[in-house]
């Protein structure tokens, strides 16, 4: 019998302002890498309420998900941990000031698409997501169906 297999569920977001798109700066490892505000989901939590309590620890910043980017399913550098990504999006008119509640995050920027790539980043699939932004990929959030409350 194959072992069931259980990947690690979390939520990203892709958001845009004036100045760029918005990224966290966090010590993994001892190592300073960018991301998108992201992160796990906690018992209880439905996919938008992990989203938007994530964006929040991260930035303090208290938004509503537009849509989807997408779903995105990918291992770690390990190979042995295997990771089921959905990336909301926002689009903001202004560029807020940020301010990071988790430890973990050393400082909030906004960046350019270039500026991006040129980055440490976190996963490949950071830059992929915000590609697919790029590119126009949304969905609507009726794709997610939560009955937990």
């Amino acid at each position: 019998m194959t072992e069931r297999y259980r990947p690690n569920t979390t939520v990203a977001w892709v958001i845009e302002s004036p100045e760029g798109f918005l990224f966290v700066e966090e010590n993994i490892h001892g190592n300073m890498q960018f991301n998108q505000p992201a992160g796990h989901i906690e018992a209880g939590e439905t996919l938008i309420e992990a989203a938007k309590r994530e964006l929040h620890e991260e930035t303090s910043l208290q938004l509503e998900p537009e849509g989807l980017v997408g779903i995105y399913q990918f291992p770690n550098q390990s190979g042995k941990v295997v990771y089921l990504r959905f990336c909301f999006y926002a689009k903001l008119a202004e560029s807020p000031a940020l301010l990071p509640i988790d430890p973990a995050i050393h400082a909030c920027h906004w960046l350019s698409r270039d500026d991006i790539a040129k980055r440490s980043l976190r996963s490949q699939f950071v830059l992929t997501c915000t590609d697919d932004y790029i590119a126009g990929k949304r969905f609507s959030l009726d794709l997610l169906h939560c009955q937990l409350h």
